[in-house]
């Protein structure tokens, strides 16, 4: 029941807001709203990350993110085989760490990609002993 009385009284006060026009050439009048998508934050997280976001914060999994694929990019420039999978075995590393820490994967597509590679550079080596 004072759910309802609330509900007139905000739409009174919009209303004469509206009428005074308060809500002329306001920031961003005319043009779309540009909604984030932050279905892969936790609900009860949500707002602390807003606020971190704001304030210029980066949240921890998000540096963690950047990190792995940093760690990715540089596969691009080994050209030792065993360094390359030592690095590939670190990013596995690190991703299986954050996909732990927060119970749910993060998609890394780029993983997937010189995964591919190296089956491809493996077959392809060994289809040339033959």
């Amino acid at each position: 029941m004072s759910f309802d009385f609330i509900s007139k009284i905000a739409e009174e006060k919009i209303l004469d807001s509206m009428n005074r026009g308060e809500f002329q050439n306001l920031e961003g009048q005319g043009r779309p709203i540009v909604y984030e998508d932050d279905s892969m934050i936790p609900e009860d997280l949500r707002m602390a990350y807003k606020i971190l976001k704001n304030s210029g914060h980066t949240p921890p999994e998000i540096e963690q993110e950047k990190e792995i694929r940093s760690a990715i990019d540089l596969l691009e420039h080994f050209e030792d085989e065993k360094e390359k999978y030592k690095q590939i075995q670190k990013v596995n590393y690190m991703i299986t760490q954050l996909n732990l820490k927060y119970n749910r994967p993060i998609p890394f597509e780029k993983e997937e990609v010189y995964y591919d590679k190296l089956v491809e550079r493996v077959h392809v080596r060994s289809s040339e002993k033959k």
